[in-house]
């Protein structure tokens, strides 16, 4: 059996990968969820497992040196899977100390915890491996044409990236100064199920049923690259079985959009399939964000190539099936707009 530290496993993508976890393994793992349960993370989307005997919910920060360690000691962790995270870059540009704290001093205690418990008087524990998941936007901006590959220069350009970025590199330098058993991801924009209201494709789904507007930054000429969670939840758990210590691997869809394509795909789904009649103005162009990124877009051959693994969804199937959650779970999701 083996077992799993899941921080932020309340969160959007945290909570979709236990439930892929016991989806994919049943009762042959057993998963620990530490989570301080702020404002995104919902233990509504964990009901169908929290009363199974092999997962187990800890309230508490990954700030908490007392408390890692202590559940270190209790539970003989194979895998630390790390999401928890302060993720909206809105939030770090008013709220920097908040993200420094969360993803850059919190990601050096868990290193911290987890070399004390791991470590040998030469070398580590065999089986065991820490997981980062990090962000393609600790590259920072690309241009028109082209990706981002494992080799692209780390520059961030945003206080979110950057503490994001720190927590990367400080992942990396466990693995270059100790030989820890570490592994990174960076993963494009997810989409899907549990995401909180702050993120664009959840905001314009609510407020397209609500009767409200869709706020679009500049001239929603901003691109990302999407991926649907549970294709990034199946690379996570590819890359903690058979990734290498010490590499990164980019995870990406190649499913480029637009800001103002992804509203208008939105409201014409909602209108044509689920029937909901949304005003013909209910795009509205707000001022654009400060040092706002243009494009991101990853390419992921690495991953594709060593481990196996593609997307399986394109964005308009993971698009539907995001809306249809949402029209049927809106009560769920917390919400403090």
């Amino acid at each position: 059996m083996k077992t799993y530290l899941v921080t932020g496993g309340a969160g959007f993508i945290g909570s979709n990968f236990i439930l892929y976890l016991y989806q994919t393994y049943g009762s042959e793992i057993e998963v620990i969820n530490l989570d301080l349960l702020t404002y995104a993370g919902n233990l509504h989307y964990l009901k169908k497992i929290e009363g199974y005997p092999t997962y187990h919910f800890i309230e508490g920060d990954i700030c908490d040196t007392k408390l890692v360690e202590n559940i270190m000691k209790t539970y003989d962790v194979d895998y630390i899977v790390h999401f928890a995270a302060e993720s909206h870059v809105d939030r770090s540009i008013k709220e920097i100390d908040v993200f420094a704290q969360t993803n850059i001093m919190g990601t050096i205690n868990l290193l911290n915890c987890a070399k004390k418990s791991w470590e040998l008087d030469s070398g580590f524990k065999t089986g065991k491996k820490f997981l980062y998941i990090s962000t393609d936007e600790v590259y920072g901006e690309l241009g028109a044409k082209g990706y981002f590959t494992e080799e692209s220069p780390i520059a961030p350009r945003n206080p979110y990236s950057v503490s994001k970025a720190s927590g990367d590199m400080m992942t990396k330098a466990f693995f270059e100064t100790y030989g820890f058993p570490s592994v990174r991801t960076r993963c494009s924009n997810n989409f899907g199920p549990h995401q909180y209201y702050e993120k664009l494709i959840p905001l314009f789904i609510k407020n397209s049923i609500q009767n409200k507007k869709l706020p679009v930054y500049g001239d929603g000429s901003a691109v990302r690259d999407w991926i649907y969670v549970y294709d990034h939840c199946c690379a996570i758990d590819l890359v903690l079985q058979n990734g290498k210590p010490g590499n990164v691997y980019n995870i990406g869809s190649h499913n480029e959009k637009a800001t103002l394509e992804i509203a208008k795909t939105i409201i014409e789904i909602l209108k044509n399939e689920f029937n909901i009649k949304i005003p013909e103005d209910s795009i509205t162009f707000v001022e654009d964000r400060k040092g706002h990124d243009r494009r991101y877009a990853i390419d992921f051959s690495k991953i594709s190539m060593e481990l196996g693994w593609k997307p399986s969804k394109t964005f308009d199937e993971g698009l539907k099936e995001t809306i249809k959650w949402y029209v049927n779970n809106m009560d769920t999701v917390k919400d403090y707009s």
